[in-house]
């Protein structure tokens, strides 16, 4: 499969490009694996910027999923909205540089 121009951090460059599968396959290419919960997170994702025309924190976005905060940052080794709006495509969330 061919993936759409991303930037140098790996987002998307066109958002509307965006598919379950591209999302999938920029997640193969950078070794991160996707499983049910994680990719439920990247569709709750979606819908709240398809809602909000924004990206949440962390924090707000814990609350709107019902998920524990702390138990998100293990689960994606990182901060996790960045994870997930890169394979959601979805702009870069502005906390993160």
């Amino acid at each position: 499969m061919e993936i759409p121009e991303r930037d140098g951090d790996g987002y998307l460059v066109d958002m509307s490009t965006w598919t379950p599968e591209i999302g999938r396959a920029m997640a193969e290419l950078d070794g991160v694996e996707l499983d049910d919960v994680k990719w439920e997170q990247i569709l709750k994702a979606r819908e709240y910027y398809e809602d909000h025309a924004v990206v949440p924190p962390i924090r707000k976005f814990s609350k709107y999923i019902g998920a524990d905060q702390k138990e998100m940052f293990k689960m994606w080794m990182t901060g996790p909205m960045k994870p997930i709006t890169k394979y959601g495509g979805l702009p870069k969330p502005t906390g993160c540089v």
